[in-house]
């Protein structure tokens, strides 16, 4: 049995556009230099302090995520790539990872850095809400705050890092829209 069309036309862009703009970033992502990428004018100390900042943003958001999907289990096959690409977007800024996550999100998955963090508490509170819908807007919230904060730090950024934070800010507001539209 076919369903009619829906009369509604559908709002904002197509989810399979926004996965395909958050790989295209991801592609980006994988594309750039490491510190000190011989920019000229640049200096080395600066961008790397961005980048040491961008990668500790990007664990402990990996550690909200591995909060989230551990309080509930039920997320973890919805969580667990978005977070994987947290991790990702860490590594892309320096962080080093200790082995392959898997896709169930889980600590010992991570980073050591993730892992210590993941341990931690879920949000200012100390802890994840009880319901899936409020673990969720925790990490919207999170997201959210994360790649405003990333657009503004691209004013300050030399070249290369700027184009990171760029990309890896693109991505955290396809995760929002992710993560609010399910």
């Amino acid at each position: 049995m076919s369903f009619p069309p829906s009369p509604r036309p559908p709002r904002g862009p197509r989810r399979r556009s926004l996965l395909a703009s958050a790989a295209g970033a991801a592609v980006l992502v994988g594309c750039t230099g490491g510190p000190g990428s011989g920019e000229p004018g640049t200096d080395p100390s600066a961008a790397e302090r961005v980048r040491a900042r961008a990668a500790r943003d990007s664990e402990d958001l990996a550690a909200r995520y591995a909060a989230v999907i551990a309080a509930h289990p039920g997320l973890a096959e919805r969580l667990g790539p978005l977070r994987e690409e947290v991790v990702r977007h860490a590594e892309a800024f320096g962080a080093v990872r200790a082995s392959s996550p898997t896709a169930s999100g889980t600590a010992s998955a991570a980073s050591p850095s993730v892992s210590a963090r993941a341990a931690g508490p879920a949000d200012d509170s100390g802890a994840v809400p009880a319901d899936e819908k409020g673990a969720l807007a925790l990490l919207v919230g999170a997201e959210r705050r994360l790649a405003d904060r990333r657009a503004g730090a691209l004013l300050d950024a030399p070249g290369e890092v700027a184009r990171l934070l760029a990309s890896v800010a693109a991505a955290g507001a396809a995760h929002v829209f992710l993560l609010t539209e399910g």
